[in-house]
Parts: structure tokens; sequence; C-alpha cells
């Protein structure tokens, strides 16, 4: 996917030196956008192979409007497991359990899931409920009965809530967009910060899929995915991964395949399914918290 590469150029030629509150520095860029044509294929890095069933069921779980990591955890997905752990160590009920020991007490204590395992008022909480709107719900029928509102937004930055939410959302607003023929959904997403190794390519997918099902409900076809970064960045600590990414010739990019489903709500991780997906090796990279 030459438009992520160009990114990881970007911000590697143009970025400054930055600090920030993980305390790993990155190279920032302030201001960066990629376009995505779904019509050429599913936006997937190929560059590097990508945990996409990580990212189905996290979309699944924000769709659901749900914000504890059981769901996650039992189908062993660790994307957010770093930030209830690090809630954990400052709580009264932290006896020097390791991550591992933290996230088999999620598996298997219901409990101690409900408790510890809620991120607060997270993107699904925001999606389904903000303030007392189902906001995703009410954009699905706008998209339906007044295609040509320029007024199609979801927002997960909620002000008064900020400070309870584990991590503030770094993906922020998101706009769907109706061609004015009424046939093609396209979708730009505002993201105020974006780890362009390890966060950046799970988002494009995330929300290239979301766009997907949101126009296959809506009898649309899936156009652009526009991605928006504000503090788009690159820790220091993944300088050599992304110089290894960068030797990397892209590979044809791979089908998205939906089954038919009436409502958005009730698609299932079974029924998406990423065909033909050709990749180079994984490379790993330390998240900061």
């Amino acid at each position: 996917m030459q438009q992520y590469l160009d990114l990881l150029k970007l911000v590697k030629a143009k970025g400054e030196h930055r600090s920030n509150r993980t305390g790993i520095d990155t190279i920032s860029y302030f201001g960066a956008q990629s376009r995505y044509d779904l019509r050429h294929g599913f936006p997937l890095v190929t560059t590097k192979k990508v945990f996409m069933k990580g990212i189905t069921h996290e979309l699944l779980w924000f769709i659901a409007g749900d914000t504890n990591i059981k769901y996650l955890v039992d189908h062993d997905v660790k994307i957010w497991n770093e930030w209830p752990y690090e809630k954990f160590k400052k709580s009264s009920d932290f006896q020097g359990e390791t991550l591992a020991e933290f996230i088999d007490l999620i598996k298997t204590n219901a409990d101690f899931a409900r408790v510890h395992g809620d991120l607060g008022p997270v993107y699904g909480k925001q999606w389904r409920d903000f303030g007392g709107v189902d906001q995703l719900k009410k954009i699905i029928q706008e998209i339906k009965t007044n295609p040509d509102s320029r007024r199609l937004i979801i927002s997960a930055w909620n002000p008064p809530l900020v400070d309870s939410m584990a991590l503030p959302p770094c993906h922020t607003m998101f706009q769907f967009y109706v061609s004015p023929d009424h046939k093609t959904l396209n979708l730009q997403l505002y993201q105020r910060s974006g780890d362009l190794f390890l966060g950046v390519p799970f988002n494009i997918a995330s929300y290239a899929l979301l766009l997907a099902m949101v126009a296959q409900e809506c009898n649309l076809e899936a156009g652009e995915f526009i991605h928006t970064i504000g503090d788009a960045h690159i820790y220091v600590n993944h300088l050599e991964q992304v110089d290894l990414q960068l030797t990397r010739e892209p590979k044809k990019l791979p089908t998205l395949v939906i089954n038919n489903f009436t409502s958005i709500f009730d698609v299932k991780f079974e029924d998406i399914k990423i065909e033909n997906y050709d990749s180079w090796p994984a490379i790993k990279g330390e998240v900061a918290v």
C-alpha cells in the first residue's frame, strides 16, 4: 500500500523530534492526509503482516457499545490489555500481578473483569450513547433517508468524560459523504494522534471495514476512506522497523467479503472474510503506553 509507505517517508523526512507523556520520544509531523479507494482493493498493509482478526473483533466491540476488554481477551485480542493493567496497578487490589496474570484473571474471573477490565466511556460508549444519543444508529438512518446531509458525523471526543477514559480517543471524529449520484459512500476520519508503525495500519483497516459495512447496509458502493491525522508520529524505538518496511515492495491488496446482513448490529466475526491477503512477514514493536 504505497500511500502508507509515503506517509512513513513524509514523517521521516519532515517530522520533528518531540517528547510526550509516554517517555519514548517521537518523530512527529502535524497534519497529514492519505486516501484509500476501496474499489481498488481492501487497504490492509502488505509490507508487514497485520492482525486482521484483532481489527475485526475490535470494530465489532465498538459497534456493540462495549467498553470492557473481556470480549477482546476472550477472543485472544491483546491490543487494549496494557491500559487497564496500568490502571489496575494503581488500585488497592494490585498484589504484584504480571500483565499475563492480570489477563488470566480477566478471562477467568467475571467479577474481577467487571471491575478491572472496564476502560471507562471509550469509543463504543460514545458511538452508541453520547449523552443519550445512539450516534451510529442515527447516522446510518440519516444516510438512508437524507444522503445529501453534511452532518453525517460521529464524535468519540466527549470533553466532560475524557478524563474518565483509560485512553482518550485517538480517532476522534469521522464523517460520511454520499456521492451526488447517491451510489457511493465515502468516509473521512480525523485522528488527533497516530502511531504510524503500530496503530495506523489497524486504524486504516478498521475504518475501511466500517465504511464497507455501512455502505453494504445502505445499498451503496464503498468508495474512499480519507485518513487525516493531526500528530502523525513514529516512535524512536520503531525507526528500525519502519526502515525495514520501507525496503519492501507493496503487494496486491486483498479482497473484503461480508456475508449478507440486514443491520450492522447483527454482523458476526464469521461474516467477515479477507481473501487473498499476501503480505511480507510481521515486524514486532513495543507499544508505548
